[in-house]
This record gives structure tokens, C-alpha cells and sequence, in this order.
């Protein structure tokens, strides 16, 4: 086996723990995982319609009916008149989502146990690695668009080279290190394809 298969071996061994766990949480606020990722998508990020929150945890618009339908028939969910879209509605989480989502919230003690064995250079390596292959995933059609800093447009990869924080956040106008990429931040903005490329041009050029 080569060193990809064994990362790919690795990181479905990681992905059995973190189904696991989603399903006893999911389980544990009556919920199927597909209804958990739906109320956390509306809790974390907003009101959004039955398309939109399909194409975002990567499930077919009909799957994603049933389970708004269930939301709402647990109270968790409400339709509101979309104020942009007169003929459509968006989906809204309830004060009881936040409080359920509250509790899902919490990763599970082996896996925080295991990245904590990471002394930080390790850390900032394996964050740095794991925005890559997001990525390359999300290029590939393989996983929605994830508001990563490397598809932002606030993001300056490798603004101050050979600085212990190389990377600079135009929203903040702060600079940060690789173990400080954020995979899925509020503040996100999708910078134009052709600024992507720069952006991912330099950040592969940047020094671990």
C-alpha cells in the first residue's frame, strides 16, 4: 500500500467514529442524522430554503423534504414567506433547534482526546493538510462548497513569508498560522474563481 492508501485507510477509520457519534446524538434529541445536520445548518448559518440546504449536506431535495417535514412536526422548524421570493418560503430554527443543537454540539472525548496527542506543529500541519484535501474535494463536485478561508475573499495566503503567521485576514486585518485555517467560518465571503486560483496558487507555495 502506498502512503495515500494508508491516509485513505486512516481517515475512514476516523469517519467511522464521528458516524458513530452522530447517530447517538442524533438518537439521543430524537432526531435521524440527515434531521441533526439539517437543524445545525439553520442554527449555525441562517434561514434557507429545502434546495439550498439539500445541495449544502450533499442529500437530494426530496430526502431533505421529508426531514424539514419532520422538523417541523417536532417544532424544531417553521416556513416563513421568503422576503426576497414572494412564491417561496424559507426555513427557520425555533428557540427549541438551538437548545437541540446546543446538545449535539459536543465532540466526542476520544476524538478531542486523540488531536490533543498532537503537539502544535502537528497540529498546524495536519489542519494545513486537511484544508487542502477540502478543498480538492469541494473542486471535484465530491463535497458542497465549505466557507474555508482558502476560498475567501478576505484571505491573503502567505502575505508575510517565513513569519510564524504567514497568512493575513483582510476582515480582521490580522495575520494567522496555518493552525488557525478555518474550515467553516461565519464571516466567509466566496471570492471570484479567478482569485481563488491566485489565492490557491500562493497558499501551496507557502511553507508548512
Amino acid at each position: 500500500m502506498t502512503a495515500r492508501d494508508h491516509i485513505a485507510v486512516g481517515l475512514a477509520k476516523i469517519g467511522m467514529v464521528l458516524r458513530s457519534h452522530a447517530w447517538r446524538q442524533a438518537e439521543a434529541t430524537g432526531l435521524t442524522p440527515t434531521q441533526a445536520q439539517i437543524l445545525v445548518h439553520l442554527v449555525r448559518r441562517g434561514p434557507a430554503r429545502v434546495s439550498a440546504l439539500a445541495d449544502e449536506i450533499a442529500v437530494s431535495q426530496p430526502t431533505a423534504s421529508d426531514a424539514v417535514a419532520a422538523l417541523i412536526r417536532k417544532g424544531h422548524v417553521e416556513k416563513r414567506a421568503d422576503p426576497d421570493d414572494g412564491r417561496a418560503a424559507k426555513l427557520h430554527a425555533k428557540a427549541t433547534a438551538k437548545r437541540t443543537v446546543a446538545r449535539m454540539e459536543v465532540w466526542p472525548d476520544a476524538l478531542l482526546e486523540a488531536a490533543h496527542v498532537l503537539d502544535p506543529i502537528e497540529q498546524s500541519a495536519f489542519l494545513k493538510g486537511l484544508t487542502k484535501m477540502i478543498r480538492t474535494l469541494q473542486v471535484s463536485g465530491a463535497v458542497p462548497v465549505q466557507r474555508m478561508c482558502v476560498t475567501c475573499q478576505y484571505f491573503r495566503p502567505n502575505q508575510y513569508p517565513g513569519a510564524a503567521e504567514p497568512h493575513h485576514c483582510a476582515f480582521v486585518n490580522a495575520a494567522f498560522g496555518n493552525a488557525d485555517l478555518r474550515l467553516d467560518c461565519g464571516d466567509h465571503v466566496e471570492a471570484a474563481a479567478a482569485t481563488q486560483e491566485k489565492a490557491w496558487a500562493r497558499f501551496n507555495r507557502a511553507s508548512a
